[in-house]
């Protein structure tokens, strides 16, 4: 059975990523279910500063090493099998992102372990963890049973809360020494896009458009609902693929995951791909002009009316509710 559950975290400039949070949340849950401990991988330099954040782990696992800054996939697998060996544990988490693509497949390989990807939701089980996975880009649900709670999972981001996975609490700290493996690829210079444009993944309020807005031109009026709600812009990829909007706005599985507290679908269908992107919103309500429109299959809710309709009567209630009117 399964002694204990590696998860890697991922940090930046200081910074440790949400999808860290969301996978040391998830794994606290599934270690207490499993009563296996439950321990934080930190790599790189400064790992003590990074550990202190991790005190929903029993224990910060770091691997003091610069070079591990910016770490080649084959040199985290070295570092993670090594480690999984000294502990023998039996589970590794890893974020599903960019930063850990192609670890999940090396780390299945070399330590023998399943490896399942696209991993949404998870629970321990007698004997072994069950996991639900997305097939086909969020077409198809697939139940995953890992026997002995042994493997490698990729969570996908944006599947569990972030919060659940911050502490307070002090945590123990343990420097591990590992044999450092010979780099093939070396890092050279990060090349980091201009800031300027609003991140919506930090709004409160997204007011998103998709083909009903009809054109460019109409953007305008969407972007004055939007200043009255003191929100952002963002879009469906049909609107980003025409240029109307930057790749920054886009919502979906080949754009940005969103968790808002209202999420306002003006002219968006709803395909699949869009909900992977915003299906952890608050509060969604659709507009569509087609009833059915598979966005109100999800939508907390919906009206069947033009959205040209409802932009102007709606900017002057929120300016009047504002206004004490």
């Amino acid at each position: 059975m399964n002694s204990g559950i590696l998860v890697l975290v991922e940090h930046l400039k200081g910074a440790v990523a949400d999808i860290s949070f969301e996978v040391l949340g998830a794994g606290r849950k599934l270690a207490d279910a499993l009563q296996a401990p439950l321990y934080a991988v930190v790599l790189g330099r400064d790992t003590t500063a990074l550990a202190a954040r991790l005190g929903i782990a029993d224990a910060v696992l770091t691997v003091e090493d610069p070079a591990l800054d910016w770490p080649s996939p084959d040199a985290v697998v070295a570092v993670l099998k090594q480690i999984l060996e000294q502990k023998q544990a039996g589970l590794v988490l890893l974020g599903g992102t960019n930063a850990a693509l192609g670890l999940g497949a090396k780390l299945s390989a070399v330590a023998r372990l399943p490896f399942v990807n696209f991993c949404r939701s998870l629970a321990a089980e007698p004997g072994t963890v069950r996991l639900t996975v997305t097939l086909l880009g969020g077409k198809i649900l697939a139940d995953v049973k890992l026997a002995d709670a042994r493997g490698v999972i990729g969570v996908s981001p944006g599947s569990f809360p972030a919060e659940a996975g911050r502490s307070q609490r002090t945590p123990v700290v343990e420097p591990v020494t590992v044999a450092a493996a010979p780099a093939k690829i070396v890092f050279q210079r990060l090349l980091e896009p201009q800031a300027g444009d609003v991140d919506i993944t930090k709004k409160d309020i997204l007011v998103s458009v998709g083909r009903g807005i009809q054109n460019q031109d109409n953007i305008a009026q969407v972007e004055t609902l939007a200043d009255a709600l003191k929100a952002a812009v963002s879009s469906s990829r049909p609107v980003v693929d025409q240029g109307w909007l930057p790749l920054t706005r886009q919502v979906g599985k080949s754009g940005m995951s969103v968790s808002p507290k209202l999420y306002l679908a003006l002219g968006i269908s709803g395909a699949p791909e869009h909900w992977e992107g915003m299906k952890n919103s608050q509060l969604i309500i659709a507009v569509n002009t087609d009833p059915q429109a598979p966005i109100f299959d999800f939508a907390h809710y919906g009206a069947t009316l033009d959205l040209f309709d409802l932009l102007e009567p709606l900017q002057k209630a929120v300016e009047a509710r504002r206004a004490g009117k």
